[in-house]
């Protein structure tokens, strides 16, 4: 499996507000530069995208949760 990794020191949010739908869960599809979460930093949400193509086959981070430099936040599979 591939990893995504924080590009920041921020706080994880799987989706772009508490009402709304998680923009990827384990199961998904994703193509590379889909936006799989956002990083709030500094007060700044910045859009993540998915680095490769593949199926998310788990998610690492937990919302809300702070994330390092280079923490894993989901793994995919590139052959899903």
């Amino acid at each position: 499996f591939i990893e995504i990794t924080s590009p920041m020191v921020g706080t994880f949010y799987r989706a772009a507000s508490p009402e709304s739908q998680p923009f990827v869960n384990v199961g998904d599809h994703v193509k590379e530069g889909q936006t799989v979460c956002i990083i709030e930093a500094m007060k700044l949400m910045n859009d993540m995208p998915s680095e490769v193509s593949g199926k998310i086959v788990k998610v690492i981070a937990e919302n809300g949760s702070t994330v390092e430099y280079g923490q894993p936040l989901f793994l995919v599979d590139p052959k899903g």
